[in-house]
């Protein structure tokens, strides 16, 4: 039995359980569809690439079971509108360019929905995924439910640390409102060459840059790079709860980040679910508190993109400047030092402050960036 084949038994066997109601050729036909068109190619992945390819599948198949898988088209339709425009960074962005524009009677919701009937239109990936899923299925309530779970998935990928839904909504905007040339150098002959033709038979454009293949290129490979981060981090988590906290809280985040819920934590483990909340807790006060700040800063900064040399602790040009200005002389001193990369010992003795003081103060600037980060 092949490594593809096992999987498709298993989440077979998965379906039987969280959707007994589905019948059983609706069920294979949503296997199919989670494997791929190219379930072989499974075969052929190392470890660390296997288990990213695991994590994807399982994202998409609790996207699916969650808000499409039996529920009505309608509501199905509502539920993605509504998952999407959840997204803080994105709705502000939306807001924002309605407010400035001339038509101001426009919603969020209205110009998101926009925004993902462009996509599904012209974006090749979701044109590739409409193909594959006629080929899974005939049902036509099956076939919107995977399209909507496959739009959910692709929208939220992380690009840059942020969905790619936000930079589609740029591309949006760039094509709604094309600029022009505002100001010509009076003494100089300019020549302008256009990176678009329009044939003689035809009104629309064509590009002479594939710029949709660039960045379908680009992002899969972010997008990859972003798996392979979080990969690590898992594992490396995973390693420091079961040493230094508890093995059973290293079981429970392997169970957390498969999307189960404490109930189902609780009897997978089968300790009483009060003791799993506080597993919870204790998890995650050693995630935030511990893991990122003392014992593996530097990775967890690198996935999140928060490191201070390269990100600026993830803030934006206007965070940080607020950020800095409320820093008191001796921590912008303390954050001037680690930016150059001085070790921790190097500034302790530079500012004659024990090692402890030095991580300690750290630790409290770290916290701050990332609570004015995610206001």
């Amino acid at each position: 039995m092949t490594l593809a084949q096992k999987l498709a038994q298993d989440w077979k066997s998965r379906l039987e359980q969280d959707c007994p109601n589905e019948s059983s050729s609706a069920r294979e036909s949503v296997v199919r569809w989670l494997l791929g068109d190219k379930p072989e190619r499974l075969d052929t992945l190392n470890p660390a690439q296997l288990a990213i390819a695991s994590s994807a599948i399982d994202f998409q198949y609790r996207i699916l079971i969650s808000r499409y898988l039996g529920v009505p088209p309608e509501k199905a339709y509502r539920n993605l509108i509504g998952r999407l425009a959840g997204l803080v960074v994105l709705r502000q962005k939306i807001q924002a360019w309605v407010s400035l524009s001339r038509d101001r009677q426009r919603t969020a919701v209205e110009v998101l929905q926009e925004v993902i009937q462009e996509m599904l239109n012209s974006d090749r990936y979701l044109q590739q995924q409409v193909a594959w899923i006629a080929e899974c299925t005939t049902d036509r309530r099956l076939r919107n439910a995977l399209l909507l779970a496959s739009t959910e998935e692709y929208c939220l990928r992380p690009i840059r640390n942020q969905p790619l839904l936000v930079y589609r909504f740029v591309n949006y905007l760039r094509r709604a409102q094309r600029g022009g040339l505002t100001q010509v150098p009076a003494g100089d002959w300019v020549r302008l060459v256009s990176e678009q033709v329009v044939p003689d038979d035809a009104d629309e454009p064509i590009s002479l840059l594939d710029e949709r293949a660039l960045a379908q290129f680009q992002e899969d490979r972010a997008w990859e790079e972003q798996q392979a981060q979080r990969q690590k981090v898992q594992q490396e988590f995973e390693k420091y709860l079961a040493a230094e906290v508890d093995p059973l809280a290293a079981r429970w985040l392997q169970l957390y980040l498969q999307g189960r819920s404490q109930e189902a934590i609780a009897e997978a483990l089968k300790v009483p679910v009060k003791q799993i909340y506080r597993l919870r807790e204790k998890v995650s006060y050693h995630a935030i508190r511990v893991f990122a700040v003392k014992q593996a800063p530097e990775l967890v900064a690198s996935w999140l993109e928060a490191s201070l040399t390269e990100h600026s602790l993830g803030l934006t040009p206007s965070q940080w400047q607020q950020y800095w200005e409320n820093l008191t002389s001796v921590q912008q001193q303390l954050v001037e030092s680690l930016k150059a990369g001085k070790s921790i010992e190097t500034i302790a003795s530079e500012m004659k402050l024990k090692t402890n003081q030095v991580i300690g103060e750290w630790n409290k600037l770290y916290l701050a960036a990332q609570s004015l980060r995610n206001n």
